[in-house]
């Protein structure tokens, strides 16, 4: 067979395989539509027990490479998550974040590499890679259960910031950790200082630059499709470029991602532009994490496994034991330095719900060959990862629904559906209204219709007043509501200005600080 033939057939394998694995994938999304059962367990943690099925029996879809999920799946996963961030929720609890994200890091990963070395006797340079690769949190499994749940917000920011910041910090920690392991190079402290500032100043740097340079450019047009297609290449263009330059791509992808989610898509794009992108990407973060996590239960090799179960408790109690530390510590200071008010019962929930996964299993995959415990590094990980998804992961949700008041939040959802029903009613009404005297409409026909829907937006204000009377919280919530959507349509308003050349660049908010100065005076 030619050359190019064997490329044919080597795509069109690697297409057969992608097909099988996303066929799989989504056939497991189905699962809870047919079976009751199945809607007590997230997601993502039952694509990790369909693939550990499959490994079990043999049945392997794919070879898993460190950088398929470094540069392919990683980018998108890390974009959507700060698209979606709120940057004015992220900056109240930006200390706390930053000190879970790097503070906590370090923590991690020296006090599981000095568990290792003390207690199994594992080399100090092997211990602390094994350290750096377990450093980082994926909590994709939690967030979602937040969502579903309805917990406070402000749980699931701390969570989700800790979470985006510190898979940066994990791979930088872990590039200076495997040279060290190797023998090439030292860990002298004001080298390491040196080289964390340049390799994450790097990343910003990329970040705002290609955050910023595209968000004035898609000022200049409206075009829904070029826009949505820029961002995608902004996430893969920031995380490559970055890496070539020596600084963290994952750094640069998260703050490219901040930079257009909360000032891009205000200056430079129609709402209906921005609701297209951010379906877009949910979308996309469906697809990836479909595929990474059935990947990751469908690589475990069972026999590894039994062969380093002593490593997989020592660095497992380790991990648990520094996490406790790290977040039940770090969070006592920042109450102190910044009265970021996180409570104990929070604090728990971040502690137990900091599960890894794919950025874990990418840094063990991706150890070089020519270190000799490479095999055994990636058994203890996928261990960790494997126990960190399917217990803490499935113990999450009674952990939660115990330490936190879901009441409210229930009560809160239910509110903002009669909002959105009592909006969605007047706008018909009004254009009923609108559309009264057209002559192929039958008068006796509007009325009829006219009359319904009055009907209908009567039904929803009863049910509003109801929930009111019963919950008199909701009115605080209502006003908050409602201040939300001021600040909105104030940041639309200028946004459409600039676009429109009245404007010359966005300015900043007026109401928020009224708003600020206003709610001190109620409490």
């Amino acid at each position: 067979m030619t050359t190019e033939t064997l490329a044919e057939a080597a795509i069109e394998q690697n297409i057969k395989q992608f097909l099988l694995v996303l066929s799989v994938s989504l056939s497991i999304a189905t699962l809870p539509q047919f079976f009751s059962w199945f809607r007590q367990i997230p997601y993502t943690l039952l694509l990790v027990i369909v693939g550990l099925g499959l490994a079990f029996v043999d049945v392997r879809l794919v070879n898993l490479s460190p950088q398929l999920i470094l540069t392919i799946f990683l980018p998108p996963l890390l974009f959507e998550a700060a698209w979606n961030m709120e940057w004015t929720k992220l900056k109240r609890d930006l200390v706390p974040i930053t000190l879970f994200a790097i503070l906590g890091v370090v923590i991690s990963v020296i006090g599981v590499g000095f568990a290792l070395n003390q207690a199994a006797g594992v080399t100090i340079g092997i211990a602390l890679l094994l350290g750096a690769c377990v450093a980082a949190t994926d909590p994709v499994s939690v967030i979602a259960l937040f969502r579903e749940l309805g917990v406070e917000k402000r749980l699931t920011i701390l969570m989700e910031g800790e979470s985006l910041f510190n898979d940066g910090i994990a791979v930088v920690a872990f590039s200076f950790v495997v040279g060290f392991a190797l023998g090439t190079d030292t860990l002298e402290i004001q080298e390491l200082i040196a080289r964390f500032f340049t390799v994450v100043g790097i990343g910003i740097g990329c970040g705002c630059i290609v955050g910023f340079g595209i968000s004035y450019l898609t000022q200049r047009f409206d075009l829904p499709l070029v826009e949505q297609s820029l961002t995608l290449v902004s996430a893969y263009g920031t995380y490559i470029i970055t890496e070539d330059l020596g600084g963290s791509g994952v750094i640069g992808v998260v703050t490219t991602g901040l930079v257009l989610g909360n000032f891009g898509s205000r200056i430079g794009m129609q709402p209906s532009t921005r609701l297209a992108v951010t379906q877009f990407w949910d979308f996309l973060a469906f697809f990836v994490n479909s595929i990474v996590f059935l990947l990751i239960g469908d690589q475990i090799k069972f026999e590894d496994l039994g062969a380093n179960l002593g490593l997989i408790a020592i660095t497992l109690a380790a991990m648990s034991v520094t996490r406790a530390i790290a977040i039940y510590g770090l969070s006592w200071l920042s109450n102190l330095l910044a009265k970021s008010d996180i409570s104990l019962s929070d604090g728990t929930i971040l502690w137990w719900g900091g599960l890894r996964g794919s950025v874990a299993i990418a840094l063990a995959l991706s150890v070089p060959v020519t270190l000799p415990q490479r095999t055994q590094i990636i058994a203890v990980v996928f261990g960790v990862v494997l126990f960190t998804l399917l217990v803490q992961g499935l113990t999450t949700k009674p952990l939660v629904t115990k330490l936190t008041p879901l009441g409210d939040q229930a009560v809160r959802q239910e509110y903002l559906e009669a909002i959105a029903r009592w909006v969605a009613m007047n706008r018909v009404l009004n254009y009923l209204t609108q559309a009264n005297g057209r002559p192929e409409i039958d008068p006796e026909f509007y009325r009829y219709q006219k009359a319904l829907v009055e009907g209908q937006l009567d039904d929803v204000q009863q049910d509003m007043d109801k929930l009111r009377n019963e919950h008199p919280q909701l009115r605080e919530f209502a006003v908050e509501q409602l201040q939300e959507e001021l600040l909105a349509i104030e940041a639309d308003t200028y946004s459409e200005l600039v676009r429109g050349g009245r404007l010359s660049d966005k300015l900043p908010p007026m109401l928020e600080e009224v708003f600020k100065q206003m709610n001190k005076q109620t409490t």
